[in-house]
């Protein structure tokens, strides 16, 4: 992957500002975006995919412009061929997993299938062990599993980049060690760059190649993934 990302964008809220300055660029497969709450990785995720508007800058991914204030370039998020993956998983209550998994692969507000499981979905389903559970309900499903289905639709669009907001957040201490394990798998065996959003220095370790350490709006460091010690 070539990501070259530079972004420029100044946010208030009463008296308080927050100046988001970031500049990047890497040619390796799994890149991470690391630091605390506030620091401004959701932020910098949210304009590399078109959810957020810098007010100058940049945005190169493996030669396409995807973002470019000099040149009036500013692609809409589904033309960006990118795969959001939500902290919170962002599945639909009211559709079970297979209409989950379907949803994003026809447009228009009926655009999830019935009974129907195109190929290209049907690889996720079978690659993530989800076949049992088409015709449950992201409520009666583990967190795991919601997460799997998750990746599942996120993958279904044949995306060029999967961005990872906290993939593992909301996971208990034991499940976020399984499912670490597993993300790092899915990324060994998929030919699809990953940037991930984390806090954690042990999920860098085992899933990314490159970091980059934000704060306060900034890159304060970057590096190989073994800068950061694990706990």
């Amino acid at each position: 992957m070539s990501l070259d990302v530079q972004v420029y964008r100044v946010m208030s809220s009463g008296l308080d500002e927050f100046v988001l300055d970031i500049e990047m660029q890497t040619d390796v497969r799994r890149v991470a975006l690391f630091g605390p709450s506030g620091a401004g990785k959701s932020l910098t995720m949210q304009a590399i995919a078109g959810l957020l508007r810098p007010t100058r800058g940049r945005i190169v991914i493996n030669g396409s412009v995807l973002f470019d204030s000099g040149k009036g370039i500013d692609l809409a998020p589904r033309k960006r061929r990118l795969a959001y993956l939500f902290q919170d998983y962002a599945l639909f209550p009211h559709l079970n997993v297979r209409q989950n998994i379907c949803f994003g692969l026809r447009k228009g507000l009926l655009n999830h299938y019935g009974r129907d499981v195109p190929a290209a979905t049907r690889r996720w389903i079978d690659a993530f062990h989800l076949g049992g559970l088409l015709n449950r309900y992201p409520a009666q499903i583990s967190g795991g599993q919601r997460q799997r289905v998750a990746l599942a639709r996120a993958l279904s669009t044949d995306p060029g980049v999967l961005l990872l907001d906290e993939p593992l957040s909301a996971l208990d201490a034991g499940l976020r060690h399984d499912m670490r394990l597993e993300l790092a798998a899915m990324q060994a065996q998929i030919d699809i760059p990953t940037v991930l959003i984390t806090h954690d220095p042990a999920d860098v370790g085992v899933l990314a190649d490159e970091v980059f350490e934000i704060a306060h709006g900034r890159i304060l460091n970057q590096g190989p993934a073994s800068i950061l010690k694990a706990p």
